[in-house]
């Protein structure tokens, strides 16, 4: 996505944590992204800013309305505002329930500047372009029709939460053979970490 369309548009941060919060809002204003932060996400709602060329990033755990339920939330007044949902605590069915709930990412903390620039520009730019999402959504799903039978049943246990060695118990396999399995399924997805190959199966899973 081109610079000028980040120019012209807002992100909303939703965090309550006072540093995260101000540690993002510095990064995106000098990433020259115009931005807006709000302690809650009553306190967002409450508000009620424009939301046209917006972009919004929740933690999902906060007190009072969480990441989960803000998203749900925002997908009922405009279901083209994209939510990019933040956690600290890797916390997988939690991220699952967001991206159900209508997040188009979500990333766990502590993450790197260019990983939430990248989001934001992703997100916005799927927004503007309604293809991009199918289009992804495709190339996932062709990647998983790679996977091998063995390799699908393990990919479930890992987007379920479930450790190696509970994943192995379930298959009645060794927890070294699930690691085999797990690292040739995210080689034929091209997921770099945990967090992308959940995200991968859910977009499919949504479909």
């Amino acid at each position: 996505m081109e610079n000028d369309a980040l120019e012209n548009s807002i992100v909303y941060v939703i965090d309550d944590d006072e540093s995260a919060r101000s540690s993002l809002e510095f990064l995106l204003d000098v990433a020259g992204v115009r931005v807006r932060s709000f302690a809650s996400g009553d306190q967002f709602l409450k508000s009620s800013p424009p939301l046209k060329r917006a972009c919004i990033i929740t933690d999902v755990r906060m007190p009072g309305m969480g990441g989960v339920d803000l998203t749900r939330r925002v997908k009922d007044t405009d279901p083209s505002v994209p939510v990019i949902v933040i956690t600290g605590h890797a916390d997988v069915p939690m991220a699952i329930d967001a991206m159900r709930a209508g997040a188009s990412d979500f990333i766990e903390k502590p993450f790197e500047e260019n990983v939430i620039i990248s989001a934001i520009r992703r997100a916005l730019s799927e927004k503007a372009e309604g293809d991009a999402a199918v289009k992804e959504r495709r190339e996932i799903e062709a990647r998983l029709s790679l996977l091998s039978a063995r390799e699908h049943d393990v990919v479930e246990g890992l987007v379920e939460g479930k450790a190696n060695k509970m994943i192995a118990f379930d298959l009645d396999i060794s927890p070294r053979t699930v690691e085999v399995y797990r690292a040739n399924a995210m080689k034929k997805l091209q997921a770099k970490t945990l967090s992308d190959l959940v995200r991968m199966v859910t977009i499919a899973r949504l479909s």
